[in-house]
């Protein structure tokens, strides 16, 4: 088994593993005990498929259609109209990573055994994400409950050969022509198999799974810029002793201050409080740095341990039990992820509103202590960075309003069946932007606090070494140091990759060693 392949099993998943296909290209494989697991509850459902008795989801109609008894001649039509006209998704396309994401965590659920379906369902499933085949899904559709209904059917109706999806070229075709090339057989749905294709959080737990790896990165790298702002601030690394913030025991906020200060060991910028301009306090924003981003990382410990134990789900309705029942039951309600993916997405606002107050304060002379009016090579004649602080300003404000939640809406659908959802679908989108956001924030501030730890260099006061190595590689990346005004936007957008592909936790790394 190679390092390029993730096993899926009965008991779930990991968040390693979704990022591995979503992102990676990982291969899928389905356990042996996954493809007994999946066979054993197939007997369940062809026994109760063969009563006279109605069995919700096998013999009956779906939603508020629940009540009509269906007979066995119309049950593979039935499974087939459910995915058809559930699949009524608008608006742009989803992005590849979050469609594969969304199949993989459907697969980990019918690996369960709990659903019903058939081995061979699981395993067109799987052949479809290694043939690199993404579903084409659309922004819109989800409500989060009964899960993501319309995303999901999306995905089903490729595996049934209908409708469009993505070929690993990039270009969109129709899906029956792509399972035909990659020698891929459609699957002919039965009974309980169109249901248990949609019927889950999958698209906002993986959403949920990405964010959570990338706001990690951005919050280390914000604690570094914070530190970064303070040394080009000539403050004070005292507001970071460890024994400050034992008396304050949040988890999160030692973690950000102990990656502060070893970001600053060794600086001689730090502590001119009484030079020039005296001062007894840091303002907020720079000595609270710690206080404010170690809450977010709380959260996002928060938001983890509600992740791991989705992903330990298996989520469907009904659903097969060990003991031959297949039970209706209501675990696809998405408000578990939804509370974290709005929580998250508040935490980000927050982040990115104290990381461009630090930025202006750089810019503004009358509070950067001897720093050059927008750190401008000719204040005048020279705008320097004031600009770049209103793209920041903009991206602030948009998260601001991103961060408004959408748990808290509810529209009633399905003829009152369905009347309280999560809407965690939304939140998940909605959160996706934020960090896209929140990692350019950042790299504005990492952008200004370089330039004015350069422009303290030319003074004389001598850098700590955590700065000196973040300059050396971000000027290697091709984003330029102090001087004359010029095309700024594509310094910027380097500056943002800098941030987002872990470049810049990588080099103070090579200083400090491995930060939290």
């Amino acid at each position: 088994m190679d390092m390029h392949t993730v096993v899926v099993g009965t008991s779930g998943t990991t968040a390693e593993d979704v990022i591995a296909v979503a992102r990676g290209g990982a291969r899928v494989e389905l356990s042996p005990a996954a493809v007994e697991a999946l066979a054993a509850a197939r007997e369940i459902v062809d026994a109760l498929a063969a009563k006279p008795e109605p069995v919700y989801g096998v013999s009956t109609g779906f939603g508020a259609l629940a009540s009509r008894h269906i007979s066995p001649d119309l049950r593979a039509q039935l499974q087939r109209n459910i995915v058809r006209s559930h699949a009524a998704g608008m608006g742009p396309h989803v992005e590849r990573e979050v469609v594969r994401a969304l199949m993989f965590l459907r697969l980990k659920t019918l690996a369960s055994g709990h659903t019903g379906v058939r081995p061979q369902v699981a395993q067109t499933m799987a052949d479809v994400l290694n043939a690199g085949i993404t579903p084409v899904v659309h922004e819109y559709g989800s409500l989060g409950c009964s899960g993501d209904l319309a995303p999901l059917s999306h995905c089903a109706l490729t595996l049934m050969g209908e409708g469009d999806a993505e070929g690993p070229d990039g270009v969109v075709r129709p899906a029956g022509e792509l399972l035909a090339a990659h020698g891929i057989t459609p699957v002919e749905l039965r009974e309980k198999e169109g249901l248990a294709l949609l019927n889950g959080t999958d698209g906002m737990l993986g959403m949920l799974v990405m964010a959570l790896a990338d706001l990690r990165n951005l919050y280390t790298s914000a604690d570094i810029t914070a530190a970064l702002s303070l040394e080009a601030l000539l403050g004070t690394d005292r507001v970071l002793a460890p024994e400050l913030h034992a008396i304050r025991p949040h988890p999160g906020q030692g973690v950000s201050a102990d990656n502060m200060l070893r970001v600053l060991a060794g600086s001689g910028l730090t502590g001119h409080h009484q030079d020039d301009a005296p001062r007894v306090q840091d303002a907020y924003s720079v000595r609270c740095a710690p206080q404010v981003n170690g809450a977010g990382r709380d959260t996002l410990t928060h938001g983890a341990l509600v992740a791991d134990r989705e992903l330990a789900s298996a989520v469907d309705n009904p659903v097969v039990l060990p003991d031959g029942r297949v039970e209706s039951n209501g675990n696809f309600h998405g408000a578990p992820v939804a509370y974290v993916l709005d929580f998250l997405a508040i935490v980000a606002a927050d982040l990115g509103s104290i990381t461009e107050r630090r930025t202006d304060r750089l810019l503004d002379k009358n509070r950067s202590h001897g720093l050059p009016p927008f750190l401008a090579d000719d204040a005048g004649v020279d705008s320097g960075l004031m600009i770049a602080q209103y793209t920041q300003a903009a991206l602030v404000s948009e998260l601001k309003r991103l961060a408004v939640p959408a748990s808290v809406d509810s529209i009633p659908s399905s003829a009152m069946q369905e009347d309280h959802v999560s809407m965690g679908w939304s939140a998940a989108r909605k959160l996706r932007t934020a960090v896209t956001n929140l990692a350019r924030i950042v790299a504005v501030e990492l952008y200004a606090a370089t330039r004015a730890v350069e422009l303290r260099a030319a003074e004389g006061l001598t850098p700590g070494p955590a700065a000196q190595a973040v300059i050396g590689a971000l000027r290697a990346a091709g984003v330029q140091g102090p001087g004359p005004d010029r095309f700024l936007s594509p310094d910027l957008e380097a500056a943002d990759a800098f941030v987002r592909e872990g470049k810049l936790v990588a080099a103070v790394e090579t200083v400090t060693g491995p930060l939290a």
